[in-house]
């Protein structure tokens, strides 16, 4: 691992309102209570969405129908769960940034999910048009279901991961 990062994340976890999240009785969990809250928006929104790439579900809205009512509830979600998480990363970022799982949370999952998502949004208006979805389009939902378990997986793995004494 990089110095310029170690420095970065002693910086970031010293600052005051980092202390007061690490420090505080209720204000920690209620971040939590923040990110998990957007994590379950974001999540549960791509989730229906590619259940109904993969033709799961009622059809009384096509994919494309379900991709454009859910997308602002979507991007809510997206905004609440990292806006949440990195305070949580602030109030420990020495520890974070040394920890396997969420090293493959942040580095490798987060990217890749979030580049297929959003990938599943704009072409969902094509595959999804109709109430038969396009192959393509129900193999990128499958991805897209297969990169959230391998995220959610590495997020539930962090402590299991801790490194002491950082």
């Amino acid at each position: 691992m990089s110095a310029a990062l170690m420095a970065f994340a002693k910086w970031l976890q010293g600052t005051s309102w980092a202390l007061y999240i690490s420090g505080s009785d209720w204000f920690y969990p209620f971040v939590q209570l923040t990110h998990f809250s957007g994590l379950s928006l974001w999540i549960g929104t791509s989730l229906a969405l590619d259940l109904r790439l993969l033709g799961a579900g009622r059809r009384r809205q096509t994919a494309a129908e379900v991709s454009k009512n859910l997308f602002a509830w979507n991007w809510t979600g997206f905004a609440i769960a990292v806006c949440g998480g990195f305070m949580l990363f602030a109030s420990a970022a020495t520890k974070y940034v040394v920890n396997p799982a969420f090293l493959i949370k942040v580095g490798i999952l987060v990217p890749v999910a979030v580049i297929v998502h959003i990938v599943n949004q704009q072409n969902a208006k094509t595959w999804g048009a109709t109430s038969d979805t396009w192959r393509i389009g129900k193999y990128m939902g499958l991805l897209e279901l297969i990169l959230w378990i391998g995220v959610i997986t590495a997020a539930v793995s962090i402590p299991n991961f801790e490194v002491f004494g950082s």
